[in-house]
């Protein structure tokens, strides 16, 4: 079996790779938000994904999808609307490499887009079968667990996947609103276009 692991530089995913890493190998795949962050996001998932033993690095250049997802849609929705994308963008991926499953870190709760509806609506964006080993945990949970496999201090500092998410997120939502967001942009043009520029590397 193999996974690919949608890996941030944050505490949560590369927690979630390692306790999956258990059970089937591991691909990795990293959505970059240059130019709105630099090169360091990407350093830094690099690095997490090597330390939770990802056999592959992919990335996805995402920012112009970011930056268009807040001109054009209900910036209350970004969060959703990003992580239905990139759930979109990881099945092709999967097929690509040959992974059976999407694993994320994922944590019922945490932040405003992980509510009971807004994870069943990003889910519904997919027909693989998403594994979130976090979902039960909570943040004291996983920062103890982070520290004991060692990707704690990699995961320090300054995370920005929330750089351009708005101050108050929706914490509901519906997938007829989604759709309705959905259909304000070009979803395959902008699949496509961040497809055709993946880089991959062997780690």
């Amino acid at each position: 079996m193999r996974g690919l692991l949608l890996i941030s530089g944050g505490l949560d995913s590369p927690v979630a790779g390692w306790i999956m890493a258990k059970q089937m190998e591991l691909y990795s795949v990293h959505f970059s938000g240059e130019p709105f962050v630099n090169k360091e996001a990407e350093n830094k998932a690099k690095s997490l994904a090597k330390a939770v033993g990802c056999k592959k690095f992919i990335l996805v250049p995402f920012g112009q999808i970011q930056e268009e997802l807040t001109k054009k849609c209900n910036h209350r929705y970004y969060y959703i609307l990003t992580k239905r994308l990139m759930l979109m963008i990881s099945e092709k991926l999967a097929k690509k490499y040959n992974c059976d499953y999407l694993i994320t870190g994922d944590s019922l709760g945490q932040v405003g887009s992980q509510t009971l509806s807004n994870l069943t609506n990003i889910t519904m964006a997919t027909k693989m079968e998403v594994l979130r080993p976090l979902l039960s945990y909570d943040k004291i949970e996983t920062i103890e667990l982070a520290k004991k496999i060692g990707t704690y201090e990699l995961s320090t500092g300054p995370e920005m996947c929330s750089l351009l998410g708005p101050k108050h997120p929706a914490t509901k939502s519906s997938i007829e609103l989604i759709d309705i967001e959905e259909s304000k942009i070009d979803l395959n043009g902008m699949m496509g276009a961040a497809l055709n520029k993946i880089e991959d590397e062997d780690l």
